[in-house]
């Protein structure tokens, strides 16, 4: 035997060789938690994708043409007439079916609202966009539970005729 296996007294060999594998277990352990524990943490920091809340996609929209509207117009100038047509922005939701069935009602509206109306008062662009918003309206009183109301976007004028 050699000299350095000779100083070393028997049995003391193989608690080196558990102690050494223990740190080396501990060690190792550390280093995959700190990986771990720094992953966690830089994902929480800089947002993780996956726990962002899912936001809803908007609905689509549909035009829904109305029959043309031609009414007397109050009195400013002599006997004159309005020509309207219009077109309704809706979300494509059952708000269609709605308008549908309401239309009578929305019509009803939309031609006592024309008639109260003077030519000076819709000739100008700023007229054209208040009455456009009036109508809006009327529609949302005909249409009545909230959800639909929401689901009315706008109306658009497709001909517009004073004579």
């Amino acid at each position: 035997m050699s000299k350095a296996a000779a100083e070393v007294p028997a049995g003391t060999e193989g608690k080196k060789g558990k102690k050494g594998l223990i740190i080396g277990v501990l060690v190792a352990l550390i280093a995959i938690g700190a990986g771990v524990g720094g992953t966690w943490y830089f994902m929480k920091m800089n947002g993780d994708a996956s726990e962002e809340p899912a936001t809803p996609k908007p609905k689509p929209t549909k035009f829904m043409d109305l029959e043309l509207f031609t009414v007397n117009l109050n009195a400013d100038e002599g006997g004159q007439y309005l020509q309207v047509g219009l077109t309704i922005k809706i979300k494509e939701t059952p708000v269609e079916q709605e308008i549908g069935k309401q239309m009578p009602d929305i019509r009803n509206r939309i031609l006592m609202l024309l008639s109260s109306k003077k030519s000076s008062e819709v000739n100008s662009i700023v007229g054209k966009q208040q009455l456009s918003q009036q109508i809006v309206e009327e529609i949302k009183q005909s249409v009545k539970t909230e959800e639909f109301q929401s689901d009315v976007l706008e109306v658009l004028f497709t001909s517009f005729v004073i004579q």
